[in-house]
């Protein structure tokens, strides 16, 4: 693009060049190219709109006269969003296994019996704190799909899409689905299942996919999932990209381990470390079926196993120690950043009523026998935070 000149100084310059009897070779102006810029579009739609500008400098070329030049003003600087105390605040909820269904072969169909069609059932004891927080993140160990070539395993569990109305009646907003019975009807029924959970508003992550959920304080949360045979280096892209996304926290759930034993393997301390040192803010564990302890390395949090929380699949419970985790990530001032932590410990029981199980998680009396015993094999004490 180019820009006329000025007509009054070239007026003046004409009049003098005729009083000396000189001849004007020229006044012009130099091409300007306007600052000029990308939508920075790469196929995605951009949650915030960058504004820039670039000062735009117009050149004259003169013959044996001098222009003194303008100083042009230097934009000041855009300031940084500063968040309040309490927006600096991020509220996560945990849970371990959610089987919200009973064996697809079993002739006894117990949990759809008991819960009969009330999509509040399940978690009625809990709901009020899913729904408190700002995101609530749990392993949901069902393929939800309405295929019926299957695998030959010892369990197969299958999900009525309709059913995804217990979680997100009940404020679940999240799940991860990288473990052992996601893939229990083959390929068709997984990605029958990320579809049913797309139609439901569930945001879903696994070990091929993360997920960015953001806060109503535009708070980035990266997730991302691992089932018991990924390593750590097939995530790591996932990662990275969460992170250029602009996610502030990033949850790796891993469900990794010894189902049945109360301590964590060696393969579960090297993942779960080397996921920390690659820059994942805190570890959630499940599949154990167990309690297991929490482990604080380099700053961050390590859930080995939070157990299971709503089973379906369990109609006699050999331990039915569960909990449930609620982490404070607080943020630095621009919200861009977690720079510490702060956990709320809810020891559960997965059922409300023993023997048996009624599929309806409730809370241990607070300092109860049960309450100490979670928190002993947790090893959290209630002055840890």
């Amino acid at each position: 693009m180019r820009r006329s000149g000025d007509t009054d100084r070239l007026k003046r310059l004409l009049a003098m060049a005729m009083t000396a009897a000189l001849s004007v070779t020229a006044i012009a102006c130099s091409p300007v190219t306007e600052p000029g810029g990308t939508d920075g579009s790469d196929g995605t739609t951009a949650d915030t709109e960058v504004v820039q500008s670039a000062a735009t400098t117009l050149m004259l070329e003169t013959v044996s006269t001098e222009i003194t030049p303008t100083n042009t003003p230097t934009p000041s600087p855009s300031p940084t969003p500063t968040l309040s105390p309490e927006e600096r605040v991020v509220t996560v909820t945990f849970t371990g296994d959610c089987t919200l269904t009973q064996d697809y072969r079993s002739s006894n169909r117990q949990f759809d019996a008991v819960v009969n069609g009330d999509m509040e059932y399940c978690f009625k004891n809990c709901a009020d704190l899913f729904r408190s927080d700002d995101l609530t993140l749990v392993n949901l160990e069902n393929a939800v799909t309405t295929q019926t070539k299957h695998k030959d395993n010892q369990y197969i569990f299958q999900m009525k899409p309709e059913n995804l109305e217990m979680l997100t009646i009940s404020g679940i907003e999240a799940v991860n689905i990288a473990n052992n019975h996601i893939n229990d009807f083959w390929q068709d029924g997984l990605d029958e299942t990320r579809q049913n959970l797309d139609d439901h508003g569930i945001l879903w992550s696994d070990d091929h996919y993360g997920a960015i959920y953001t806060t109503s304080k535009g708070i980035k949360i990266g997730m991302v999932g691992l089932s018991n045979d990924t390593n750590v280096g097939q995530v790591t892209g996932i990662i990275d990209d969460l992170r250029s996304e602009g996610a502030a926290i990033v949850i790796a759930s891993c469900h990794f381990g010894q189902e049945g034993v109360y301590e964590p393997t060696a393969r579960q301390k090297k993942i779960a470390h080397e996921l920390i040192d690659y820059g994942v803010d805190i570890v959630v564990g499940t599949h154990p079926h167990r309690l297991q302890p929490i482990e604080k390395y380099n700053g961050h949090y390590i859930f080995y196993s939070l157990s299971n929380f709503c089973f379906g699949g369990n109609y006699s419970l050999s331990d039915p120690d569960s909990v449930i985790i609620q982490c404070e990530f607080l943020m630095d001032a621009d919200g861009s950043e977690c720079v510490d932590y702060r956990l709320r410990i809810f020891p559960y029981s997965q059922t409300s009523t023993r023997p048996g199980n009624d599929f309806c998680p409730k809370p241990y009396e607070w300092e109860s026998e049960d309450y100490f015993r979670v928190m002993a094999r947790l090893e959290w004490a209630q002055g840890d935070e």
